[in-house]
């Protein structure tokens, strides 16, 4: 295993595996959890390390597990009042007979100009700050990590229906949002 050199994990990868704890964990003690139990699972397997990728990409596979597996430990503990929270302030959305009670307006924007846009993803990010924990933590796993429906729902202990409606209610809320700090401003 000469290739590898834990030693120097910490200086060469700590800052950006924390950057990426946090910015998936939004807790700093989650995320320094997560980057410890990353050092320690990877020293466990260092065998493991088959060497077809760079020791970063390797330590930020194992980072996305550590993720998982918080997120897996904070819903399996979250109590049902947190839940019907988490419903009840996404519900302002839409009226007694469950219809919105305002439709989205029409983005005319360059996509490419956007993704480029620091200021833009600034404001992204206190728009998904704003989200219930379990919406937010729904639409993190299926939107940025790619991750398979089926499986969030057992990492986030949430059902299938659950999860179709959060995911559905985050984009709403997110567009609104959205729309009033950024695209009202800059359009």
């Amino acid at each position: 295993m000469a290739h590898l050199n834990p030693e120097t994990w910490v200086d060469q990868y700590g800052d950006y595996l924390y950057r990426f704890a946090l910015g998936r964990l939004r807790n700093p003690n989650e995320a320094e959890n997560a980057v410890q139990e990353t050092f320690l699972a990877a020293l466990k397997g260092i065998n493991n390390f088959a060497g077809k990728a760079t020791e970063r990409t390797w330590l930020t596979g194992i980072l996305k597990h550590k993720i998982i597996d918080t997120f897996r430990k904070k819903y399996r503990e979250k109590p049902v009042t947190d839940l019907q929270n988490d419903e009840a302030s996404i519900d302002h959305f839409f009226d007694h007979s469950h219809h919105l009670k305002k439709t989205p307006s029409n983005w005319n924007l360059n996509p490419k100009e956007l993704l480029e846009n620091k200021e833009f993803w600034q404001i992204f990010q206190q728009c998904q700050e704003k989200l219930p924990s379990t919406a937010r933590d729904a639409f993190l796993l299926k939107e940025i990590e790619k991750m398979d429906g089926k499986k969030i729902c057992k990492t986030l202990n949430i059902s299938s229906a659950n999860f179709w409606v959060l995911l559905h209610r985050a984009r709403l809320h997110l567009r609104q949002c959205l729309e009033m700090n950024w695209f009202e401003k800059n359009l």
